[in-house]
């Protein structure tokens, strides 16, 4: 549950800059829980881990009134209706390098624009990759008009495709309509769908995938479903099947519940259908069919986010977004029936 409003509380040492806060109800299922993962739960997509913990540090969560800040301050003896409020800092200049790259904009206003990212960019900077991401990009068409909620290293990014993941991606320009797209991922009210080009033929035509995500105990770069030795989060995807060759591979139309990452490429690794392309969770079946390489240009996994559905944040209107086939994905399966036939 949240709901943004303005709180009472006598011990607030903060910048009347800062937006009003959000307010989350401690269920109880978080009695117990850490304070870093209990807002976790309650604030992603809003705000990322990183960004939690430093808004804690910050002196940014309050807990009934009080400041915390510990991450690791556990919620425990807590009377009935306790509540989280998390003030949210004003916006930060964003000195990040600018991109001049020609962006797909497929829609744009003063609240928000919908991009059609091109396989082999990061959507954001990371600590080995940092000058011509989509941000860096976005800062440069958009002049550095976009939200901060996610903090300075990931402006305007209301949610992630992985870098050799292409298609749709909703981006926020202000903390206004990134506080309301970020409420539509967390209620499940935004849908996104995939295609995807798998290995191996299904028992069924359609189904869905229920296993716990979390990260790989000893590959930091990986995830894993039902991991047993770290955290985990609840993830679903449905999946149907809309072409098969030779009971070899099949091209399949998946649609996202949850959010985690990886999420498509870790469940469908997990059921015996790994993506044709996928170099870290695949079987290597690019390396021993050159052409998938040559012909398809097929340099990562076969993944794309083809269709995205949301309310527009200030007039509430749906809207549906959608993109063809890639042909980077219909030249792939072209290969592949080669290939196979």
């Amino acid at each position: 549950m949240m709901i943004v409003e303005q709180p009472s509380v006598d011990d607030v040492e903060l910048s009347e800059d800062h937006l009003e806060p959000l307010r989350f109800v401690i269920t109880a299922d978080l009695v117990g829980v850490r304070l870093d993962k209990a807002l976790t739960v309650l604030a992603t997509p809003l705000c990322s881990r990183e960004h939690l913990k430093t808004l804690i540090l910050e002196g940014c969560v309050h807990l009934n009134g009080k400041i915390l800040k510990k991450p690791s301050h556990k919620l425990e003896n807590l009377p009935e209706h306790s509540e989280i409020h998390l003030f949210l800092p004003p916006d930060e200049p964003l000195n990040m390098p600018h991109y001049n790259f020609p962006l797909d904009v497929v829609f744009e206003d003063e609240h928000l624009l919908v991009i059609n990212k091109p396989c082999g960019m990061l959507t954001h900077p990371t600590g080995r990759h940092q000058p011509d991401t989509l941000v860096n990009a976005l800062l440069h068409h958009c002049e550095g008009n976009l939200s901060s909620i996610n903090g300075v290293i990931r402006p305007g990014i209301v949610h992630r495709l992985d870098r050799d993941t292409e298609g749709l991606l909703v981006v926020a320009k202000n903390n206004v309509a990134h506080q309301h797209l970020s409420q539509q991922l967390k209620t499940k009210t935004m849908r996104r769908e995939y295609y995807a080009i798998v290995q191996g033929a299904f028992a069924q035509p359609s189904g869905l995938v229920d296993f716990p995500i979390g990260r790989h105990p000893n590959h930091r770069q990986k995830m894993m479903a039902n991991p047993t030795s770290t955290p985990s989060r609840t993830a679903l995807t449905h999946y149907t099947v809309q072409e098969t060759l030779a009971d070899k591979f099949a091209w399949i139309h998946c649609q996202l519940a949850t959010g985690r990452t990886h999420q498509i490429r870790v469940h469908l690794t997990a059921i015996g259908h790994p993506l044709v392309g996928d170099v870290l969770y695949g079987t290597g079946l690019e390396k021993n069919w050159k052409q998938l390489e040559t012909d398809a240009g097929l340099l990562g996994q076969a993944l794309q986010a083809f269709r995205l559905t949301l309310a527009h944040p200030v007039s509430g209107e749906t809207m549906v977004f959608e993109r063809p086939k890639s042909p980077r994905l219909l030249k792939t399966w072209q290969v592949l029936a080669s290939l196979v036939g």
